[in-house]
């Protein structure tokens, strides 16, 4: 017997997020470790679970495991949101509007800019003097 999941992609920065959606108990699998344990920032939680909300499913009925890589926490935090919603919509197409309309299937395009020659950054330049 095979274990039907649905899965989804999330890039945010730096960050790649592999996330796959079972029907189960609630778990939300973070890199082996528990979701709470590893996004422990105020409002981390909530923003990962705005898929859900939008769509109306309770989250309690679902398993969600992440393998999650590269980035910092709010880089990761918003791929693995961006993966969950593309995963929520390969399980039923009809979400697509209401995933469009909350903003959750469009991805972050910014990201951090080069550093140009000469400047210490992207754009701070050094302190000019005049003598």
């Amino acid at each position: 017997m095979s274990v039907r999941y649905y899965e989804g992609v999330g890039r945010r920065k730096e960050a790649v997020a592999r996330v796959r959606v079972m029907a189960g108990s609630g778990r939300f699998i973070v890199n082996q470790k528990d979701a709470l344990a590893y996004f422990t920032r105020l409002g981390d939680m909530e923003a990962l679970l705005l898929p859900f909300q939008a769509v109306g499913h309770n989250q309690k009925a679902y398993d969600v495991t992440v393998v999650v890589r590269g980035g910092g926490i709010s880089g990761q935090r918003d791929a693995v949101k961006l993966g969950l919603a593309r995963a929520l919509l390969k399980m039923d197409s009809q979400l697509g509007p209401i995933l469009r309309k909350y903003g959750l299937l469009t991805r972050d395009p910014r990201a951090k800019e080069r550093k140009k020659p000469g400047l210490k950054r992207a754009r701070k330049a050094p302190t000019y003097t005049k003598r």
